[in-house]
């Protein structure tokens, strides 16, 4: 994620109400659930220790802890005070490798990163800008190897200050945008670990791929073809140019990537040029399209980001984009029937009816919480009948009650208010306002829906919610029992059971499991757990579970709420240490650790620092990690010291 998700919420849409205060909300909530109950654990004694410097990573080691009692869920290591320095800390027992940085060369004929040496043949052929959503696919395909595999790694948006010398932000060169336009996309990468425990990437490997915002794409789903799809360049409405903003994703159980599209209003301009009875204006505007020029100004050099001119681009945008990376020849596909919102996450599970089921959140205050159920069912033994099942089902959008229950309500054209009267015209044109759709369905509105995962230990669902600092302002919405925190800077996450344990249910039952912020924060909260044994933590963004059914955080806003670095905490969620957050990872200056994954053992765990130094320039930087002088979004692997398993 990035600076723009805290100030993209372009558009009012809640009413003003002043409600019931947090602490009647929360005690409503939390005594009629019993969640009170203070968790049994040895007190942790947290002490920032020396610092050993290893390829542009550190590891803190910290006074030792009283071990708990052995316990399968139980999270061992001692966690790490919050850091300031422009390095990556990790806690004792932990090491940090910097894998691969942004530049780094993903070919064999690729050349080496040199930053006043920058051209699009060059970016196309290496590393793309600000490392996001990271997934780690075993190698062979099918296989359980966790020393060899393809880590996908989403390259979500550029920074001109950070990537040109003497950049000029008013007045880019045509050149200059066409490289961002380059890096911005996904790569995939082969990886290994040696014998000896470090991991490295192959140049040589014919899975090595970049995705950009140029590359070739087919559009799928109820929306293929729609005339609000169709442009001067693309009259069928069936292929698109790229993909934008790639933030979070998710894998299915066949072997592909879903990566998401999040804030690609950004990219437009001058919605005030078309005119005021067309009916995309309301829907751009929806959508937060800039009414004159972008801030990046790319529409000077390409039509296609100026909705003046091409009014139905910015709807080939938004979508869940699934690739293969096993096949570095396949066509990246946009799934429509998954939605257009900004997608955070796309979490595949399979539900015991053999449908699968993928999360998703819409990441922008007061925006809504999405799943959508397939119609076929998945086929475990035959990888090619499934590579189309997420173009037929249901997408469902959440509502929150007061009393613990919440429902799953179908965006489905011709049902409710979903209806010609309402201006809706077809499914297709459901799914393109798939915002206006959730509006008109009364969903809940959440405090920036980021990453939803299912755990594969306990089945239970969980939801990031980052920040929301207009909660409860004037004409904005009011706190609520799913969202009760008025001026919410540190976030929360829900954690909810689907009706009868089965995905593909209309109704769940949810709590509140951790409100973010300080354990001297009256309105913090950690499932019950003693807040003087927890870490800190703010903005939890992406999470991610190892395969004892811990969950694992990255946040994405520390900075501003907590004054330290962004951060990896883990919390297990059940037995005698649910709720206590501990910090593993502290990232670097001006930088958010955007996301993290485990190998199939939890012997590796792999993580994105994001924009390290945004807010500097080249000329003035704020970081320089990890070469010491030019600061380069990259990928680390944590690993264990002994080599054993992360956390355990």
């Amino acid at each position: 994620m990035s600076v723009h998700d805290e100030i993209s919420d372009t558009v009012g849409r809640s009413q003003a109400g002043t409600g019931a205060t947090f602490e009647e909300i929360l005690e409503r909530r939390l005594s009629r659930r019993g969640l009170l109950k203070a968790g049994v654990v040895a007190t942790a004694v947290v002490a920032l220790g020396s610092e050993a410097a290893l390829d542009g990573v550190h590891s803190v080691e910290a006074a030792p802890v009283t071990a708990p009692t052995d316990q399968s869920t139980m999270v061992t290591f001692t966690p790490i005070r919050p850091d300031t320095t422009d390095q990556v800390t990790v806690a004792e027992g932990y090491r940090a490798q910097l894998l691969i940085s942004w530049g780094d060369p993903l070919f064999s004929d690729a050349p080496a990163f040199d930053i006043n040496n920058q051209s699009v043949a060059a970016q196309e052929r290496q590393l793309g800008f600000n490392s996001d959503f990271v997934a780690y696919m075993p190698l062979p395909l099918g296989s359980r190897s966790s020393f060899e595999g393809l880590v996908w790694n989403n390259h979500e948006y550029t920074d001109g200050l950070m990537m040109f010398p003497g950049y000029d932000a008013k007045n880019p060169t045509r050149e200059q945008v066409d490289i961002e336009l380059a890096a911005h996309g996904a790569s995939v990468i082969h990886v290994r670990r040696d014998a000896t425990g470090e991991w490295s990437y192959d140049r040589s490997s014919r899975y090595n791929r970049r995705v950009t915002a140029t590359t070739p794409m087919r559009i799928s789903g109820p929306a293929a073809g729609a005339e609000m799809m169709k442009t001067s360049a693309d009259p069928t409405g069936a292929q698109a140019l790229g993909m934008l903003n790639n933030c979070g994703g998710g894998w299915t159980p066949w072997g592909t990537i879903l990566t998401a599209e999040e804030n690609f209003n950004q990219y437009f301009a001058n919605l005030d040029l078309l005119p005021a009875e067309d009916p995309r204006k309301a829907l751009h505007t929806r959508y937060g399209i800039p009414k004159a020029e972008s801030e990046r100004l790319w529409e000077r050099f390409h039509d296609r980001f100026d909705v003046s001119k091409e009014p139905n681009e910015p709807n080939r945008f938004g979508w869940i984009v699934e690739v293969d990376p096993y096949d570095p020849s396949s066509t990246p596909v946009k799934r429509t029937a998954l939605g257009h919102f900004k997608h955070e996450a796309a979490t595949c599970v399979v539900a015991s009816s053999g449908r699968v089921v993928a999360y998703s959140g819409d990441d922008e205050r007061f925006d809504y919480v999405y799943k959508f159920v397939s119609d076929g069912t998945y086929n475990p033994n035959d990888r090619a009948a499934n590579l189309d099942l997420l173009d037929s089902g249901t997408l469902y959008v959440a509502r929150f009650s007061e009393d613990g229950t919440g429902v799953w309500m179908p965006l489905v054209y011709g049902q409710g208010p979903l209806v010609e009267a309402n201006g809706f015209s077809s499914q297709a044109d459901v799914l393109i306002r798939t915002r206006q759709a959730a509006d008109q369905l009364g969903a809940t509105k959440m405090d920036r829906p980021e990453d939803v995962e299912a755990n594969p230990v306990n089945g239970k669902v969980y939801l990031a919610l980052t920040n929301n600092t207009q909660r409860g302002a004037e004409g904005r919405a009011a706190p609520d029992a799913a969202n009760p925190r008025a001026n919410n800077a540190f976030g929360h996450i829900i954690e909810w059971t689907e009706d009868g344990g089965d995905y593909t249910a209309t109704s769940f039952r949810w709590e509140i499991f951790i409100l973010g912020g300080t354990p001297e924060d009256p309105s913090s909260y950690f499932a019950g757990f003693p807040k003087e044994q927890v870490s800190p933590i703010g903005s939890p963004d992406n999470v991610t579970f190892d395969t004892r059914g811990n969950l694992w955080i990255a946040t994405d806003g520390q900075p501003s709420n907590l004054k330290v670095n962004d951060a990896i905490h883990a919390v297990p969620v059940d037995g005698p240490q649910r709720g206590r957050v501990m910090q593993l990872l502290s990232g670097v200056t001006g930088a958010e650790v955007a996301s993290l994954a485990f190998n199939t053992d939890d012997t590796a765990l792999f993580a994105s620092i994001q924009h390290p130094g945004e807010g500097g320039t080249l000329e003035q930087p704020t970081s320089v990690w990890p070469t010491g002088v030019v600061a380069r979004p990259s990928v680390v692997v944590v690993t264990s010291t002994s080599g054993g398993t992360i956390g355990a």
